[in-house]
């Protein structure tokens, strides 16, 4: 391994977000989920939880447009919506659904500096009732033109990026915010991919 490569690998192992993460609820295309993998990379997020309740239980993500991302960000597999926001709850405090609904915030209201799990639902029928009544609250990205929804990826790039926003204003990139164990064990793995 270059040094170069090192280097690289500890920079972004620095600036990862252990406190922020996104999950999907039967989001069929996986090209949509590897898509977004590249901006969820791009911010810092470790890790994703996948939650298919429908037909057709997947466990492999597109390949064509993660350009690679899926290497460094850990999927998480459920089929029923009570183990998936169980197992989130356990590392995240707050989970926020994209909901239209008259109680929705806008996204620009939360405080994505807390430890918080995104959800976007799937291509057509948006998150199930059953899902949104377990999360914190709605939210909405403000929009002024006739159409009132945004494709996924760029639903969760424009979600993700005002999260960095946030938390650069706080300083959150400018030091290592994971366990030094978990640095560690990460470090290792990803000098040997």
């Amino acid at each position: 391994m270059t040094p170069e490569r090192e280097e690289k690998i500890n920079r972004v192992l620095s600036q990862r977000q252990p406190d922020l993460t996104l999950v999907f609820e039967n989001v069929w295309d996986p090209h949509n989920i590897s898509a977004v993998l590249r901006t969820a990379d791009a911010v810092g997020i470790m890790e994703v939880y996948v939650l298919y309740t429908q037909d057709v239980k997947r466990t492999k993500l597109g390949r064509r447009s993660s350009s690679s991302a899926k290497k460094w960000i850990t999927p998480h597999y459920f089929y029923e919506i009570d183990a998936c926001v169980q197992a989130i709850r356990t590392r995240y405090d707050k989970i926020y659904a994209t909901q239209l609904s008259a109680n929705a915030k806008s996204l620009y209201e939360l405080d994505l500096t807390e430890s918080v799990a995104l959800v976007f639902g799937n291509e057509s029928a948006g998150i199930s009732q059953e899902l949104t009544r377990l999360c914190d609250g709605n939210f909405i990205i403000p929009m002024h033109g006739m159409v009132q929804s945004l494709n996924i990826s760029v639903a969760c790039a424009v979600s993700l990026y005002e999260a960095q926003r946030q938390r650069n204003v706080k300083g959150f990139y400018e030091q290592s915010r994971l366990a030094q164990n978990d640095f560690e064990q990460l470090r290792t793995e990803w000098m040997n991919k």
